[in-house]
C-alpha cells in the first residue's frame, strides 16, 4: 500500500508544485496521473522516491515513512522503487547491456561497479530482461543506436533488474510516436497485470489511461482534482482537468 497524505512540495522560488495532496495506492494498481504540464506530476513521482524532498507531508509505503528515513535508507528503498524517465536516462555511448546492468548497482558493490564487473547471474538477467521487452538481439549495440522506443524498452529492462515492488513511470512515451506509445504502454501493462507491479505512469494523455490503467488521478495547480475511474471523465470532467480550451479528441 502507497499512502500519499498531505503532500506539500513548495520550490526555492516560491512556486507551490503540490498542494496538501492524498491518496492511496493498493498493491498491484495501475495509476495514470494525468494533467497539464506543471500541475505536478512529476514532482510528485520524484517525492516517492526522494529524488525530490518535499516540504511537508507524508509518504508511507508498505508501512515506512518514505519522508522520515535516512539517507543510507533511501539507498536501500530505491532499490525496490523503478523509475522510467521520459528521456530514458541512459547512457548513449554505453551498449545496451551495459545500460541494462546499471540497474543492479543498488545491490553490487561500489568497486566492482566502477570496474564494470557484474556476475554472471547479472548479465544473463539483464539479458532476459531485454528479451521480455524485446530487444534481446539490440544487446550489444550501443544505445544511441537505437530508436527512441527502443530506448525506452532499454530504460523499462533497466528498472526491471531492481527487483522492483512498485514502478514510477515519468512521462514514459511522450517523446514517441503513438504506435510506439502504445508498445511502450503495453510492456508497462504486462509488468502491473503479469507481475502484479504496482505502476504510477504520469501520461498526457487520456486516451492512453482508458486503455491502460484502472485508475485516474488528475492533478491541476497542483491539487488534486480527479481521483477515479478512467471512464468516469467526459467532457465536463475532461475540461475541468485541462481547461475549458482542451481540444476534447483528447478524450476519445
Amino acid at each position: 500500500m502507497l499512502i500519499i497524505e498531505n503532500l506539500t512540495k513548495v520550490y526555492d522560488n516560491g512556486f507551490k508544485a503540490l498542494d496538501n495532496v492524498s491518496f492511496e495506492v493498493p498493491d498491484g494498481q495501475f495509476v495514470a496521473l494525468i494533467g497539464l504540464s506543471g500541475s505536478g506530476k512529476s514532482t510528485l513521482l520524484r517525492c516517492i522516491n526522494r529524488l525530490i524532498e518535499p516540504t511537508s507531508g507524508r509518504i508511507i509505503w508498505n508501512g515506512l515513512d518514505v519522508t522520515a528515513i535516512s539517507d543510507e535508507e533511501i539507498r536501500y528503498l530505491r532499490r525496490r522503487i523503478g523509475f522510467i524517465f521520459q528521456q530514458f536516462n541512459l547512457v548513449k555511448r554505453s551498449s545496451v547491456m551495459d545500460n541494462v546492468l546499471a540497474g543492479r548497482l543498488g545491490y553490487t558493490n561500489p568497486i566492482f561497479s566502477l570496474l564494470n564487473y557484474f556476475s554472471s547471474e547479472d548479465r544473463a538477467k539483464a539479458l532476459a530482461n531485454l528479451q521480455r521487452v524485446g530487444i534481446g538481439d539490440q544487446a550489444f549495440k550501443r544505445a544511441s543506436e537505437l530508436s527512441g522506443g527502443q530506448q525506452q524498452r532499454v530504460a523499462i529492462a533497466r528498472a526491471l533488474m531492481q527487483d522492483p515492488e512498485l514502478m514510477l513511470a515519468d512521462e514514459p512515451v511522450a517523446s514517441l510516436d503513438p504506435a510506439t506509445s502504445h508498445g511502450v504502454m503495453k510492456y508497462l501493462e504486462g509488468l502491473n497485470k503479469e507481475d502484479d507491479l504496482t505502476v504510477l505512469c504520469s501520461l498526457h494523455f487520456l486516451s492512453l489511461a482508458r486503455t491502460y490503467a484502472d485508475r485516474v488521478i488528475a492533478l491541476k495547480d497542483g491539487k488534486l482534482e480527479f481521483d477515479g475511474g478512467p471512464d468516469e471523465i467526459d467532457n465536463e470532467r475532461f475540461k475541468e482537468i485541462y481547461g475549458e480550451d482542451a481540444v476534447e479528441v483528447g478524450i476519445s
